[in-house]
């Protein structure tokens, strides 16, 4: 059976105007529905303000003349502006929640020709919405007035799937989206692939948190920098990328590089500072390593991600930023949080999107095209041609992908590794002898600090020599002056310093239990104090 149609739209008060004679040699878009002889329309709902109700009696009677089957409703809409766009959608939108659609036996078509453009627009809403559950309906004059002929109309759709044209389109947007997230790298792990689509959909879709975790090396900033980058290419980011690691903020100056400072709140701050998270106004926040933020910065970024307010160091008035927050880390903040050291709440506000980056080990089949990807950097970096002779590429690439490889700093390693060979490469030829010097270079590196591998503290210390723990890092002159006393000490802070990745996490291990009794808490400012005393950094104990 035929579905009767119905056409909805606003009378033309322009367009359809008119009351002589010569009115039927005018092209009349709302009396043109009607005049295609193989077009029936059933049924017309003709929206008009009432001191058009003249004009819309006098369409109703053309209507008539020209299409007697056709029932033309008039509608009388009270609007006091019709060009707002407030009260002209709440109009629309009142009188499309009642009315009664029947789609199995009524198709429905809006007209968008006629009325203020503030009306077509409402209308164009109403169907994108499907508040009404029809099409759009385009209408256009004949080349030449007078002619008698109705003109042309079409039907839009704005079911984009239906449009295969428009579907190769955005299918084509998304594939360049998910190659510019990984850098043109032609990525073989299903699970890697699965999970970058899914962060290209919410990249571009939502300006809530985004949370990163992963082994160090994995590509967080890489990627927190892609997803701000493919953002600004959208148009929906004005501001900038600021990228922090937070291992690297210490002590009060935390809250201070985080949340600006005024002049004079501590010693040495001689200037207003506005700090990086207004820095990220209207643009993307990329804190890296953000289970080092200390309790009194994570309370105080907590309210910033929340409200967009936040306190500056010293200051009495709250200042704003509205960014969106992209967090990194390779602790699992869970653990972390059910040992105290990360609050729950804003965990839980930043885990709305949680992403694990796999490491290199748990990707193998993208060693290869990662390889080629590097060496192209590399040998762009180095300004001439390097390739792999065949055998040596697959060398290095049984290598790479053997239980042999830790690749314990992931794609820093790589990248170390390939470019160590394109610097090497004489004639542009990286050879199966330069591979075996560099898988001999890494085999090195990897030998000692193992992830997951415990450096044992000392037992029986008293029965063997305590120089052999720490000649690596103290001259035997400074050594020879150490007490039994301080030298037990101090390989025991550095066989704890030896477990542990950051500093601060060392200095959390090292005071657990007197960091609770201290109202101002900087474990890694403690541990850095005791290290200095006997001439040594983090950087020498940890290397």
């Amino acid at each position: 059976m035929r579905k009767k149609t119905v056409i909805l739209g606003f009378l033309g008060t322009q367009l359809d105007s008119g009351r002589g004679a010569g009115r039927w040699e005018k092209w009349r878009p709302t009396v043109s529905l009607v005049q295609h002889e193989d077009t029936i329309v059933d049924r017309i709902e003709l929206i008009h303000t009432p001191q058009h109700e003249a004009l819309a009696q006098l369409m109703k009677l053309d209507i008539a003349t020209v299409s007697p089957e056709t029932e033309v409703r008039l509608v009388s809409m009270s609007l006091v502006d019709p060009w707002d766009f407030g009260e002209m959608y709440g109009a629309l939108y009142d009188w499309v929640r009642a009315y009664p659609f029947d789609p199995d036996t009524e198709q429905y078509w809006a007209h968008i020709t006629t009325g203020t453009h503030v009306a077509q627009i409402c209308m164009f809403l109403m169907v994108e919405s499907r508040f009404i559950p029809g099409v759009l309906l385009q209408t256009a004059p004949p080349k030449r007035q007078g002619s008698g002929n109705p003109g042309s109309f079409a039907l839009i759709d704005l079911d984009l799937s239906r449009y295969d044209v428009l579907a190769q389109r955005f299918d084509q947007a998304q594939r360049e989206a998910l190659d510019f997230l990984k850098s043109g790298i032609a990525t073989r792990n299903p699970g890697f692939n699965t999970l970058i689509e899914e962060i290209e959909r919410v990249a571009v879709r939502s300006r809530a948190p985004i949370l990163l975790t992963g082994p160090t090396g994995a590509g967080k900033s890489h990627l927190a920098r892609r997803m701000f980058e493919l953002k600004k290419s959208r148009h929906q980011v004005k501001g900038q990328f600021v990228e922090v690691n937070c291992a690297t903020l210490r002590g009060d100056g935390a809250a201070s590089a985080l949340f600006g400072h005024k002049k004079g709140a501590f010693t040495g701050a001689v200037a207003d500072r506005p700090g990086l998270l207004r820095g990220a106004h209207e643009g993307v926040l990329f804190l890296d390593e953000i289970a080092e933020l200390g309790p009194d910065e994570q309370a105080m970024l907590l309210k910033a991600v929340e409200e967009k307010r936040f306190l500056p160091v010293g200051s009495d008035r709250e200042v704003s930023s509205d960014f969106q927050l992209i967090a990194g880390t390779n602790h699992d903040l869970r653990v972390d949080v059910a040992e105290g050291r990360f609050r729950e709440d804003l965990y839980a506000r930043i885990n709305l999107w949680s992403y694990t980056l796999p490491g290199l080990t748990q990707r193998p089949e993208d060693l290869e095209p990662n390889v080629d990807h590097l060496l192209t950097l590399a040998a762009a970096e180095v300004g001439r041609a390097v390739r792999f002779n065949a055998e040596a590429k697959a060398q290095y690439l049984r290598f790479a992908q053997s239980s042999e490889a830790a690749w314990s700093g992931n794609f820093r390693d790589l990248s170390a590794s390939v470019t160590r060979l394109a610097t090497l490469a004489d004639g542009g030829r990286i050879t199966t002898t330069q591979v075996d010097a560099e898988v001999q270079r890494l085999r090195w590196l990897w030998q000692r600090g193992t992830p997951g591998q415990p450096v044992a503290l000392a037992k029986g210390r008293l029965g063997r020599t305590i120089e052999t723990e720490l000649d690596d890092i103290l001259p035997q002159a400074a050594l020879a002056d150490l007490d039994l006393f301080d030298k037990l000490q101090l390989e025991a802070v550095v066989g704890v310093c030896r477990q542990c990745r950051t500093l601060s996490e060392a200095g959390r291990k090292l005071f657990h239990q007197s960091r609770t009794q201290r109202s101002v808490v900087n474990d890694a400012d403690r541990l850095r104090k005791y290290l200095i005393k006997f001439g040594l950094s983090w950087e020498i104990v940890s290397a």
